[in-house]
């Protein structure tokens, strides 16, 4: 008994309607069939596989049919059967393979042949199939006749590469361009063969041989009759398309991609070891790998991709995506993809391939030693999970403690003398103080650096921007009346960030206060350092008193604060100190020279009357009733105008000296 024929050749459709994934060439084809408007010669084009010579092969069944003009083959003419699925075929109809006959002598034998008229048919029809095998002179010695064929003539060209096709012979010829077929009509079209070949096909293992197919119909027919011809009783199952295909099983994709979401380099390492000791292929793993990546990007983008049908998986599969996807940053995801992305174009060739493939697994573990746009958006969005900051950049919500017992609330203490002055901004009410529950401000004690004043600038932020949790109402008491309580209310704990990470994050920080205010920025980047984090309290010191006190007197914290909350997304109080050491760039623990720039002029602090400062000095006078306006220099030249000339301005007020004259606006 013989074998039967490829699945490509039992299945080889014999009408237009049979065509599947090509519904802008047929539909036009039937009808141009049906209004008897069919041009003289055809060029069809597009991938291997597709389409191009059935098409062909139906379009001269059509011509030649008993009923035409007709949209489809009728079936049951001469004609017809002889040219159908198996059929003795015809003599007008010939098929003439470009490879091998596309010289000059083959043309002119073609030639000469094409003005007998058909045998038994209307037309005589010549396929040339690969025509882009045809030379130039073999094209040349064909144009006369394919522009002026006799009228029992006709050309239908075949080519999976149009360009190579002289442009003489494509202007005389209808072009079609075929296309890959998708993978939905493809899965389908592959269901309904195994229902009449009587053979299961699991869910499973549908979209590896769509995928081993990529959009060809005779390269997926032929990965599905290899699967066919090795099935068992059970039909064609997921472990059985792994195997012969050489794709990784699921398995081993979810143990790396979910090593990689815990960061656990041991577990990679471990993939990498199984895939080289069972024999798989370095490349193939990393393909696949770049696949499920993809996956987990667009369902990272995209939450309801499988309801929308762009990923086409089944349903355990699909939880399992939206699971992994949870694990990761967006910016960590496709830095992942583009990092296998690369990879794969090292393996062409490569001599030690799991040395790559290791290779490429670090890059993806260490994103600290990547110093590009991704690597950084990789590190942040780690950051931000860390901290539990959600897309809108706000401190997500943390748990309250459970509040005390009311109780009375003691009197207050009078403050302990200290070496600060606290100099309180006047801040509209942002709530009813019944609402929030008083809290004492602690005093700092100042850094070890020469004698200096402190100044703390208390910012009032928006009640909505606080998550502190809201105890019951209380009864106001003195202590409540005192400018210590009108401080914000601690902020949730901002995680494990530390003085090292602010440093690390600074320039960013500076970038962010440059596009809100430009005076605030070239404070900050030529006068302040980060010398301190207590808590929820930043501490900036600037090189002089003049210069700490335009950075208050300006509100330049705020700008620092809102930079702040933009690049880390934490709410801190700014605390600016005086520090004649602090220099940009400089470590703490490097020595430090004290600057030799002029002295500064005299401080508002300086030039305040005699009894705001012998009140201020005096820890028992209450600061409610200290006027911070009277201590305000009226002339102070740090207003809202961004046209003011900053070297000019820091001469003035700080007593800098220019040194580089060239400026970048």
């Amino acid at each position: 008994m013989d074998a039967p024929l490829a699945l490509y050749r039992r299945y080889r459709p014999e009408t237009f309607a049979e065509v599947i994934g090509q519904e802008h060439v047929t539909d036009p084809l039937r009808h141009a069939l049906a209004a008897n408007r069919v041009n003289h010669a055809y060029l069809f084009s597009g991938p291997r596989g597709c389409g191009k010579t059935t098409s062909a092969r139906i379009l001269a069944r059509a011509l030649n049919c008993e009923k035409a003009p007709i949209a489809d083959p009728c079936g049951e003419c001469q004609s017809c059967r002889d040219l159908a699925r198996g059929g003795p075929g015809s003599i007008d109809v010939i098929e003439i393979d470009a490879a091998s006959h596309g010289g000059v002598d083959d043309a002119r034998d073609l030639r000469e042949r094409a003005f007998f008229a058909p045998v038994s048919s209307r037309y005589k029809v010549y396929i040339i199939d690969e025509a882009h095998m045809v030379s130039p002179q073999g094209f040349n010695a064909l144009l006369k006749l394919v522009e002026e064929p006799p009228p029992h003539l006709k050309f239908i060209f075949a080519t999976t590469e149009p360009d190579k096709v002289i442009g003489t012979i494509r202007s005389r010829t209808h072009h079609y361009p075929f296309r890959l077929v998708p993978p939905k009509a493809l899965g389908d079209y592959l269901l309904q063969l195994c229902t009449a070949e009587g053979v299961s096909l699991e869910p499973t293992a549908l979209p590896l041989v769509v995928r081993a197919g990529q959009g060809s119909v005779r390269d997926t027919l032929s990965v599905l009759d290899q699967l066919l011809g090795g099935a068992g009783p059970a039909g064609v199952t997921y472990e059985l398309a792994v195997q012969l295909l050489g794709y990784t099983p699921d398995s081993l994709l979810d143990e790396a991609i979910d090593a990689f979401a815990a960061r656990d380099g041991s577990t990679v390492f471990g993939v990498v070891d199984k895939v080289i000791e069972s024999g798989q292929d370095p490349r193939r793993f990393a393909e696949d790998f770049l696949q499920r990546l993809r996956d987990l990007v667009i369902v990272a983008a995209v939450p309801d991709a499988l309801d929308k049908g762009l990923l086409d998986v089944p349903g355990d599969r699909a939880e399992r995506l939206v699971a992994q996807a949870g694990g990761f940053g967006p910016s960590e995801l496709t830095r992942a993809a583009d990092i296998v992305n690369a990879a794969l174009m090292e393996f062409r060739g490569a001599t030690a391939p799991r040395l790559l493939l290791e290779l490429m697994c670090a890059r993806i573990l260490v994103p600290g030693s990547d110093n590009s746009t991704q690597g950084f958006q990789a590190r942040l969005d780690r950051l931000e999970r860390r901290l539990g900051v959600d897309g809108a950049g706000a401190v997500a919500p943390v748990a309250a403690a459970p509040a005390p017992a009311a109780a009375p609330a003691p009197a207050a203490p009078a403050p302990a003398p200290v070496q600060e002055i606290a100099v309180p901004r006047t801040i509209e009410p942002v709530a009813p103080p019944a609402l929030v529950e008083p809290v004492e401000a602690t005093p700092v004690a100042t850094p070890p650096a020469p004698p200096a004043e402190v100044v703390r600038p208390a910012t009032a932020a928006p009640a909505a921007e606080m998550p502190a949790p809201v105890a019951p109402p209380v009864e106001a008491s003195p202590a409540a009346a005192a400018p210590a309580a009108a401080a914000p209310v601690a902020e949730a704990s901002a995680g494990n960030l530390t003085i090292a990470d602010v440093r690390r994050l600074w320039p960013e920080i500076l970038d962010k206060i440059r596009d809100l205010r430009r005076f605030a920025w070239v404070m900050l980047s030529q006068n302040a350092q980060i010398t301190g984090l207590d808590g929820s309290t930043l501490t900036i010191a600037l090189v002089n008193a003049g210069a700490r006190d335009s950075f208050i007197n300006s509100k330049s914290d705020e700008y620092v604060q809102k930079a702040l909350q933009e690049v880390l997304g934490v709410t801190w109080r700014i605390e600016a100190i005086v520090d004649p050491s602090a220099r940009p760039g400089v470590p703490d623990d490097e020595p430090r020279q004290a600057p030799t720039a002029p002295a500064a002029p005299p401080t508002p602090a300086a030039t305040m009357p005699d009894s705001v400062r012998q009140a201020m000095r005096d820890p028992g006078t209450p600061q409610a009733r200290i006027d911070p306006d009277a201590a305000a220099d009226r002339n102070d030249p740090v207003i809202d105008n961004e046209e003011i000339d900053p070297e000019a301005l820091l001469s003035r007020e700080l007593g800098a000296q220019v040194i580089d004259e060239t400026r970048n606006d």
